[in-house]
């Protein structure tokens, strides 16, 4: 039957919401899946199409014509998409590797809201090389997108004198749905990086957009659809081989092991997925990029291991105000340095309305250092249609007698709507979190060891504003969370406007931001306030940026400060205004040589600081991508000066969308810590994955650069699936 393609009018926005159906494969039709959407099949298949630009004329037709069909079997959804183009010389591209930036490069990104609930979708995205990127997208306050999972799925493409082509076949196995719905959200955008035109199918507005599936169509018809028995079982083998102070060959210096473990993983329904891993490790991993911090509080570095992003969504709370009443990294990790997990369970989906969440891990002792457990359970109750209310719980017990079973949980709330005032976005959230206590006979009051707040979203186009406030009692510090600074209170409020400027043919957009922080300590003195208001913002056709702001700052130390902890260079306490002003400069990403810049000079302190950052990437061939980047800061003080510098040299080639190598080298005069990651990824196929990892870190002590650690990981991941 022919599949009909049918709009319906939604009357809080004034677009057409739209459907399109998904055409079940008769018996004896097949797909050759080689990016030349010519299949006859494809013939019957309804048309997703008349896209409309959000940027640079929000609601104008596509400049390009695109053309999306769906079609399904019993174990696949496919994707047969169309992108006309009347310049394909033009077609630009730069990008292989698997989830690289796809700011550079033309591209094609769908949303499935497998549940159709408009409150959280899987994320695919394509470009005219093949390179294939996804995430899990989560709508709460405001949208965020786990890149870091991986899911197993195909993408073929093709060019031609008609411009390019996808073929993009998914197992019904990658995703989780409830095989009662006939309905999905579905969305699409094309990129035309050229011209800087963003065009979508549906939810073109600039406070719309493809992260939202609130916007999104229907993709219906679907019938009959399963993901088998459901069991997974990723089994990884690994050789490693440590080497340190390479002048000695004493046998603790130089060590080779070899490690088994893996995961095993079950669809207890197509909704809710249960998993234990075993000797897990992160060989695999991505260093972290250096900082130097000049600053009171400890630093944020992002998680990057797969065992922990998988679900990570589902355990993020009240993200817009950032309790971290759980931050992952607590988890198998000190200082930066691993620690042996040896086995871990997980419990990740949803039950009717409820998404749930939860994770058990046993680490190793090692040396000293005691073995642990660590529970964290999360639960979000879906209420209305874009809010929910949640509860989140952690456990952390060391082994031994020394410290006491530390606890801690919380509650958020977050109501939105997409309707305030017809078709603006208006969001609320709120939160609080408590712990018991961190050490044995801990006297502290309960008000101390919590903190709450709330935080009201108008995040919406050209109008963007906030306004929180927070509270961190003088003890918060759960113990598998994260708190970087504690003992406050805090009004923040922000606005930004940022117009399209349509008369221009060298101007696309302004913006204008003024960002306001009141911080208190509990006594209500107070302790840090922040003006800081960007005089211009210019964002040019080309995709080129250009920003000019100034700021002022207060604080108010009521400590003596150790700026690079070494008592060489420290700030009494006492009272401390200062002003400044930044610039910003930003090319366009296609380029295939440009950059950024920013120069920032204020006071800091009892003198002045001067920061540059420098970034300069070059794309001498299509796979081949390289960036260097300089950060310097020069402190001049009352007691004294220093400069510090920060270089990191990012390569990589890409041989196909399959196999890469990458070359990571960073170096800073703080620590004088030079270190190399480098690694080999071959994805032999989907699931099935082999590493190459060397590390290699060096000191410098008297202009001689020391070899203090080496290491080689060579691992091989396989996926299994029934």
């Amino acid at each position: 039957m022919l599949c009909l393609f049918v709009c319906a009018v939604n009357e809080a926005n004034g677009q057409e919401k739209k459907e399109i159906s998904a055409y079940r494969l008769q018996p004896g039709e097949k797909i050759v899946l080689d990016g030349w959407v010519n299949e006859d099949f494809w013939d019957k298949v309804s048309v997703a199409g008349n896209f409309r630009q959000q940027e640079p004329f929000p609601g104008n037709p596509a400049t390009e014509k695109t053309e999306v069909r769906i079609s399904y079997d019993d174990e696949y959804l496919y994707i047969g998409a169309i992108f006309y183009d009347s310049e394909p010389d033009k077609i630009t591209a730069f990008q292989k590797k698997r989830d690289a930036a796809l700011d550079t490069d033309d591209r094609f990104v769908f949303i499935l809201d497998t549940y159709n609930d408009q409150r959280s979708a899987f994320y695919f995205e394509v470009n005219p090389l093949g390179l294939m990127g996804d995430g899990i997208l989560k709508v709460g306050q405001g949208t965020s997108i786990n890149r870091s999972w991986d899911g197993i799925w195909q993408a073929w493409v093709t060019k031609s004198d008609i411009g390019w082509s996808a073929e993009i076949r998914i197992p019904f196995m990658t995703l989780n749905f409830d095989p009662n719905a006939t309905t999905w959200g579905i969305n699409f955008l094309r990129t035309i990086r050229r011209k800087n035109e963003e065009t979508l199918w549906t939810g073109f507005q600039r406070n719309q957009g493809i992260n939202r599936p609130q916007d999104a169509g229907k993709l219906v018809d679907l019938t009959n659809i399963n993901q088998g028995i459901g069991i997974e079982a990723i089994p990884y083998a690994l050789i490693s081989e440590t080497r340190r102070r390479p002048d000695s060959e004493s046998p603790k210096n130089r060590q080779a092991t070899f490690n088994m473990g893996g995961e095993i993983n079950y669809n207890i329904n197509p909704n809710l997925k249960a998993g234990i891993t075993v000797n897990t490790d992160f060989a695999e991993t991505e260093v972290d990029d250096r900082q130097i911090n000049l600053t009171r509080f400890p630093l944020f570095f992002p998680e990057r291991r797969a065992f922990f992003l998988e679900g990570s969504n589902i355990f993020l709370f009240a993200p817009s105000s950032n309790p971290n009443p759980y931050f992952s990294r607590r988890i198998g990790l000190q200082d930066g340095r691993p620690i042996p997990i040896k086995y871990g369970g997980r419990l990740i989906g949803r039950i009717k309305d409820t998404d749930v969440g939860f994770l058990q891990v046993r680490t190793g002792s090692e040396g000293e250092r005691p073995g642990e457990h660590f529970t964290i359970g999360r639960i979000i109750q879906n209420i209305s249609e874009e809010s929910n209310v949640g509860i989140m719980y952690t456990r952390r017990e060391t082994d031994g007698d020394s410290l006491p079973v530390r606890q801690t949980l919380g509650a958020d709330l977050g109501l939105n709507t997409s309707t305030f005032l017809g078709n603006k976005n208006l969001q609320f959230e709120a939160f609080v979190v408590g712990h018991t206590e961190t050490y044995l006979g801990d006297t502290t009051s309960i008000w101390d060891r919590s903190s709450r707040g709330g935080r009201i979203n108008f995040p919406n186009q050209p109008w963007n504003a906030h306004v929180s406030y927070r509270e961190f009692g003088v003890n918060y510090d759960p113990e598998v969370g994260f708190a970087p600074r504690i003992g406050f209170r805090r009004l923040q409020p922000s606005v930004v406007y940022s117009p399209l400027w349509k008369n221009s043919k060298l101007i696309r957009e302004l913006s204008w931001e003024y960002y306001f922080e009141y911080l208190m300590q509990m006594n209500w003195r107070p302790a840090t306030v922040n003006h800081r208001l960007r005089v211009l913002g210019l964002r040019f056709e080309t995709g080129d940026i250009l920003q000019f702001s100034v700021n002022r700052n207060y604080e108010f130390l009521d400590y003596n400060f150790d700026i690079l902890r070494n008592e060489r260079f420290v700030i009494p306490i006492g009272e401390y205004t200062n002003v400044g002003y930044a610039i910003t400069a930003e090319t366009a990403r296609f380029r295939r040589v440009g950059g950024s810049f920013s120069f920032e000079e204020s006071g800091f302190w009892t003198g002045t600081q001067t920061n540059i950052k420098a970034d300069v990437f070059v794309r001498p061939m299509v796979g081949l991508n390289m960036t260097a980047t300089w950060l310097h800061s020069q402190v001049r003080l009352l007691g004294g000066s220093f400069d510090t510098h920060l270089f990191r040299l990012v390569t990589g080639y890409d041989f196909s969308p399959w196999m890469s190598v990458n070359f990571n080298v960073q170096y800073d005069n703080v620590t004088k810590f030079l270190g190399t990651n480098n690694r080999f990824t071959w994805v032999i196929n989907p699931g099935n994955t082999f590493f190459v990892v060397y590390n290699h870190n060096w000191q410098r002590y008297d202009e001689r650069l020391l070899s203090m650690e080496s290491r080689t990981n060579i691992k091989f991941a396989y996926t299994f699936r029934f």
